[in-house]
């Protein structure tokens, strides 16, 4: 049998340099499509130049010089037999991800300062683990830009506001940046839990495939609702006018306190890098986002 540390290492490596390299086909199949559909000459351009810039990418190179901080997305079956090789195999993946590819170091200390320079330190990668059935391992690298980040929020809303106040807060969100987080933009909502998990539900949604809907018909109206008012605004992309603001609003949900109404906000730019592999007991791997390149 293969080394297993080697073959998660080698996985999450492939997985890092296809995120930063080349968008999953959904991603960019919406922005073909909502080039098509721009009739305003600075959007066309702008849509121009960032398909354009796609195809550079594929040759090889990061299609943008914020390549994100390292997030990790780890669901492992509670039968996995080597789960205690993960965190080791993801942070190491990163190093030789900043240096190979290359990457930009992104992670710098808050306290002291600093850039560690490979793109790990103190508690980064993050990951987000989840226990499920099974006994497989699905591993999402989700190197986060920092523009879209800065735009993120949470807001502690008053229940009495309803879903007309979540909604108000989110479209309202859009407005005070408006271009500055790289617009046409997917964007995550969570709604309820604590304010801690409103922002967690939030980002988890930007990893869901574009063309799904929530399968609740109440959440997935909210979704073509906030689509709509927010690509009515004409914020267009990169802020310079036009149809489309948005690619895809997802929304999901918790349970709240009687007391108090949170809202997550997720927002992620155009360049919105994800990938994901599934690797087997047996040490098989089965790339997921990008299945061409990476099997």
């Amino acid at each position: 049998m293969e080394d297993p540390y080697q073959v998660i290492h080698d996985t999450t490596f492939r997985l890092l340099k296809m995120a930063v390299t080349k968008l999953p086909s959904d991603i960019k199949t919406a922005l073909i499509a909502a080039s098509k559909n721009e009739t305003d000459e600075t959007a066309k351009t702008q849509f121009s130049a960032i398909l354009t810039n796609l195809d550079i990418a594929e040759t090889g190179v990061p299609m943008c010089q914020d390549t994100g901080i390292m997030i990790f997305y780890v669901k492992v079956g509670a039968k996995f037999p080597f789960m205690g090789e993960i965190k080791e195999a993801l942070t190491n993946a990163s190093r030789k991800a900043t240096i190979e590819v290359p990457i930009r170091p992104n992670a710098v200390n808050p306290i002291v300062g600093g850039n560690s320079g490979d793109n790990t330190g103190v508690k980064i990668p993050w990951i987000n683990w989840e226990l499920v059935d099974g006994d497989s391992v699905e591993i999402t690298a989700f190197p986060k830009g920092g523009g879209s980040e800065n735009v993120s929020i949470v807001g502690m809303l008053k229940p009495g506001v309803g879903l007309t106040g979540v909604k108000k807060l989110v479209v309202d969100n859009v407005l005070s940046y408006m271009g500055k987080a790289c617009s046409p933009n997917i964007i995550g909502v969570g709604i309820g839990g604590g304010s801690d998990i409103a922002i967690k539900i939030a980002k988890q949604q930007l990893l869901r495939p574009l063309n799904d809907k929530h399968p609740e018909p109440e959440v997935a109206k909210i979704e073509e609702e906030l689509i709509d008012a927010i690509n009515s605004t004409g914020i267009g992309p990169m802020g310079l006018g036009g149809k489309t603001t948005v690619l895809g609003v997802k929304v999901d949900y918790a349970m709240r306190h009687p007391a108090s109404l949170p809202v997550g906000v997720a927002v992620q730019c155009w360049a919105a890098r994800k990938s994901t592999a599934i690797i087997t007991k047996d040490l098989k791997v089965t790339y997921l986002t990008h299945p061409l390149e990476g099997n």
